[in-house]
């Protein structure tokens, strides 16, 4: 599902400029976050887009990968990088699903707005966990579209079918944190301002 890169590419320009829809809800959750940060520790976050989240936490750790499938996405992000004078942030066209690590672990792994596209979850909290280092965390923001926006199921293929939104998955909060739990990890944190808002989970890697 997010193999689409052609899709992320063409709306990149136009998802750059929007304002972000509930901004004190994202101040809590990068509030929330930077508890979990310290300056010893590398972070990976995927999907990052346009980076936004990832320049706001760069400053409080020593260093963040980056990655997307959308080649636009990541050349505004770098531009913003550059602009807002940060170092310690790279930036890599990847998908969580093909990311080779190399041997390398994170203490933190981010993926925000971005489990509702993916074509096997399951597998990619299974990777997340393998990325992280011992009592690691993984931290997500993740729009759970079954229940009060399952109205919207019947109307997507229509938008799809226009070019205007790319697939998702609809589940509820109770699948997802039973899928997070599966993979090994011990969710720590949860906090959803809303039934029709996207569910903030911090996980603990056993």
């Amino acid at each position: 599902m997010t193999t689409n890169s052609a899709f992320w590419d063409r709306i990149a320009p136009r998802y750059a400029r929007s304002r972000i829809s509930d901004q004190a809800s994202y101040d809590r959750k990068l509030a929330v976050t930077r508890e979990h940060l310290a300056p010893e520790m590398d972070v990976l976050e995927f999907g990052c887009g346009t980076g936004s989240t990832a320049i706001l936490h760069a400053p409080f750790v020593r260093q963040i990968t980056a990655i997307d499938i959308s080649g636009r996405m990541l050349d505004i992000a770098r531009t913003k990088a550059a602009d807002a004078g940060i170092e310690n942030l790279s930036f890599r066209q990847d998908g969580i699903e093909s990311f080779e690590a190399d041997g390398r672990r994170w203490d933190v792994v981010m993926g925000h707005s971005i489990l509702h596209l993916l074509a096997d979850r399951q597998a990619t909290f299974n990777k997340v966990h393998s990325l992280l280092r011992p009592g690691g965390r993984f931290i997500t923001s993740t729009p759970c579209l079954s229940g009060p926006m399952s109205w919207l199921k019947p109307v997507l293929p229509v938008a799809r079918g226009f070019g205007l939104v790319p697939e998702v998955a609809f589940f509820t909060p109770a699948t997802l944190e039973q899928e997070i739990s599966a993979a090994g990890f011990n969710i720590e944190h949860r906090w959803q301002p809303g039934r029709t808002k996207a569910l903030f989970l911090i996980a603990v890697k056993d």
